[in-house]
């Protein structure tokens, strides 16, 4: 009976704390439809008087850019940055887990040491590299750390999981023919799907939420992610629609849920097994 008593206890405290987590973002759906007058005059959940034309008007978004191209916009940021940051974390976490060259731990020392730097430190020297390079305000400015294998998280995780794979796989693949790049390509990545699933998701999330480098690398309205499409809306008019804002921002969390809830499985998988073996 106290086994019992203590796995109830567990169950109503996680059902607590999952409702604490989502009640924002039950609130943020039902206040889109709500009048600005309801949102800051009641503290009521669902709308007393429900208006269905914030999505619409919200979607038609300000000036001659809707909603839909800020929309566009983010998933040409995003994908080919997550591609790219796959490849390249993929290629170089296989070299340090599974080959010894010279000053092999002095750059595996360094490349951890990057991930204490905050990203405020790099941003100057990354404006002033881009503007040398001819590469401001486009999105060039994401592609190329994606593809030089600048986000030492990534790497990381693909290390602690390739070093998790015993070198007897190798050592049968290299007596199967293969060499160096097929014995990734044919036996190691696909028994990688876990961690490669969370990079994928953490890296989607982080780019598409991204405000702070959009704003400093992205100048035109044109070229604009939905960060910072759902902040310009508040400067476009002198009385902000909130609900149209919030409408924008449900439409806009969309996909992120999608693929957390599509790759779930591979995620929670790939964040348990990164860290076995160190």
């Amino acid at each position: 009976m106290r086994r019992k008593s203590n796995k109830i206890l567990m169950y109503l405290l996680l059902i607590l704390v999952g409702i604490m987590m989502i009640y924002p973002l039950v609130w943020l759906l039902f206040a889109s439809f709500k009048t600005n007058e309801e949102i800051f005059g009641t503290t009521a959940l669902l709308p007393a008087n429900p208006v269905f034309d914030s999505y619409v008007e919200g979607w038609k978004g300000t000036g001659q850019f809707s909603f839909g191209v800020f929309l566009k916009n983010s998933f040409i940021l995003v994908v080919p940055t997550v591609i790219l940051t796959l490849i390249s974390s993929v290629l170089v976490g296989y070299g340090f887990a599974r080959f010894h060259f010279p000053g092999h731990k002095i750059l595996f020392a360094l490349m951890i040491s990057t991930m204490m730097l905050p990203n405020a430190v790099v941003v100057i020297p990354r404006y002033i590299l881009y503007n040398k390079m001819g590469v401001l305000n486009s999105y060039d400015t994401f592609y190329l750390p994606a593809a030089l294998a600048c986000y030492p998280f990534f790497i990381f995780m693909m290390v602690q999981f390739f070093k998790g794979i015993p070198r007897e796989l190798d050592e049968s693949a290299k007596m199967d023919g293969c060499n160096s790049f097929q014995t990734l390509i044919h036996v190691l990545l696909p028994l990688s799907k876990a961690s490669v699933c969370s990079a994928a998701i953490f890296q989607s999330v982080w780019t598409w939420n991204d405000f702070f480098n959009s704003l400093i690398y992205i100048n035109s309205v044109s070229k604009y992610p939905v960060s910072l499409g759902l902040r310009m809306s508040l400067d476009s008019a002198d009385a902000a629609h909130w609900n149209e804002i919030f409408a924008m921002s449900i439409v806009s969390i969309i996909p992120c849920v999608i693929l957390f809830f599509t790759a779930q499985k591979y995620f929670v998988e790939g964040i348990a097994t990164s860290g076995i073996k160190g």
